[in-house]
């Protein structure tokens, strides 16, 4: 069925695979879609839980500002004598939503505990002939599991 559908495809112009493909040369710029154009639909999603590495900075300018902290998490494996390791993954978390950047800003301190949800970003910047490439996740949404009262510092 698959394939008789797709030679009626073919037999309409289009290709199985790339009708809706936008080859585009590496730039950020939004794209004009024709009206006729159909778009796949794509997922970027991340979920986090983890602690707060440090106090959240506000950063950005007046136009687009936005707070940032460092998000820890853990994963557990066997090293090759058999014993038990963890290892830390740190991520840089930006917060640009205005009511979710106070709140994040005011209440969120280092050690706390914290689920969010938000997309991952990558971009780069270029500065004397030096690539820096970056890794960010965008909060969309922050949950709380402690107030910062309820972590005592070690």
């Amino acid at each position: 069925m698959f394939l008789a559908k797709a030679a009626k495809f073919q037999k309409l112009g289009g290709s199985i695979f790339s009708q809706s493909v936008l080859r585009l040369a590496s730039t950020s710029q939004p794209i004009k879609i024709p009206p006729n154009m159909v778009l796949e639909r794509t997922l970027n999603q991340v979920t986090l839980l983890g602690r707060v590495g440090n106090d959240p900075v506000k950063k950005g300018t007046i136009e687009h500002p936005m707070v940032e902290f460092s998000l820890a998490t853990h994963s557990s494996y066997k090293n090759e004598e058999g014993e038990q390791t963890q290892k830390t993954d740190w991520h840089r978390i930006c917060v640009f939503r205005p009511s979710l950047r106070e709140l994040v800003y005011t209440y969120l301190k280092k050690g706390q505990r914290v689920y969010l949800t938000g997309k991952i970003v990558y971009s780069s910047t270029k500065q004397d002939n030096v690539t820096q490439n970056r890794v960010s996740i965008f909060a969309e949404n922050v949950i709380f599991f402690q107030g910062a009262s309820d972590y005592d510092e070690e």
